[in-house]
C-alpha cells in the first residue's frame, strides 16, 4: 500500500477517535488534516507518528469470537 493511500486511510478512520485526543494529539491531528489537504505526502517521522496514533486509538473488532456462530456443521 502506498504511504499516500495509508495515509488517507489512518486520517480517516482518525476522525471517530478526535475528541479522545490530548490537547497536543488532537494540535498534531489538525496539521495532518490541513498537510493532507494540501495533498502533502508526510515524510517517514510524520507518518510513523500518524501510525501511533492510529494504532493508539483503533482497535480492530476480534471477529474470531463470532466463529462459533458461522462454523459449518462438522457431522453433516
Amino acid at each position: 500500500m502506498s504511504s499516500y493511500r495509508e495515509q488517507k486511510k489512518y486520517l480517516e478512520v482518525l476522525k471517530k477517535y478526535e475528541r479522545n485526543f490530548t490537547r497536543q494529539e488532537y494540535e498534531e491531528f489538525k496539521m495532518f488534516l490541513k498537510r493532507d489537504k494540501d495533498d502533502d505526502e508526510f515524510d517517514t517521522v510524520s507518518m510513523k507518528r500518524l501510525k501511533e496514533l492510529y494504532d493508539k486509538y483503533y482497535k480492530p473488532v476480534d471477529t474470531s469470537k463470532y466463529d462459533k456462530f458461522f462454523k459449518k456443521n462438522q457431522d453433516e
